[in-house]
């Protein structure tokens, strides 16, 4: 009997394991640049983000300092100055794909809408009906891209006088992952 209920929860865990999509090779960039300026813009290639195949739950971990800048002095001042990332290392969002039937998926994207609460900078905000271009591969790997529009002010960022013209007002964030099954 004993062992019978071992493998009852080892099949069982085993078929949950089956339902979720993952990777740490995720991509989100942002960019807050104004014409004539310097850029402001920096990406992050070292993105965990998980993807339940069974209900559209969706999840994903940023970790704040992986975020890179082709200027080192401008990624020193967003960690230490904007970000605050030694206070506030990660950047989260956890929410739920509508619509989300993975049967449904092909290798030709199609549009659904992520509702989800992201946190960043100790804030915590909902986004609503937020587009993902969502596919599998030929390879079985679910593909998820998508953008959306922010402000540093959503966050509780103050950007000092001295730059505020330099810095878009708002900010412009997408996001790309290749999940592949766990």
């Amino acid at each position: 009997m004993k062992n019978l209920l071992y493998l009852f929860v080892f099949i069982s865990l085993n078929g949950f394991a089956q339902s979720k999509y993952l990777t740490k090779t995720g991509h989100v960039n942002f960019e807050a640049s104004v014409p004539s300026f310097e850029e402001v813009k920096a990406t992050n290639n070292t993105v965990t983000a998980i993807l339940n195949s069974e209900n559209g739950e969706f999840a994903s971990l940023v970790l704040v300092k992986g975020f890179r800048f082709k200027n080192a002095l401008m990624e020193e001042h967003f960690n230490e100055n904007y970000a605050e990332s030694d206070t506030y290392p990660k950047m989260t969002f956890k929410g739920k794909i509508g619509d989300f039937y993975f049967n449904e998926l092909s290798e030709i994207p199609k549009v659904l809408k992520v509702n989800g609460a992201l946190t960043f900078h100790g804030i915590t905000n909902q986004l609503e009906n937020i587009p993902l271009n969502i596919s599998i591969n030929n390879q079985g790997d679910v593909i998820i891209s998508g953008s959306f529009t922010t402000t540093p002010s959503d966050y509780d960022i103050e950007i000092p006088k001295v730059v505020r013209s330099k810095i878009a007002k708002s900010i412009d964030v997408t996001f790309n992952f290749q999940l592949k099954k766990k």
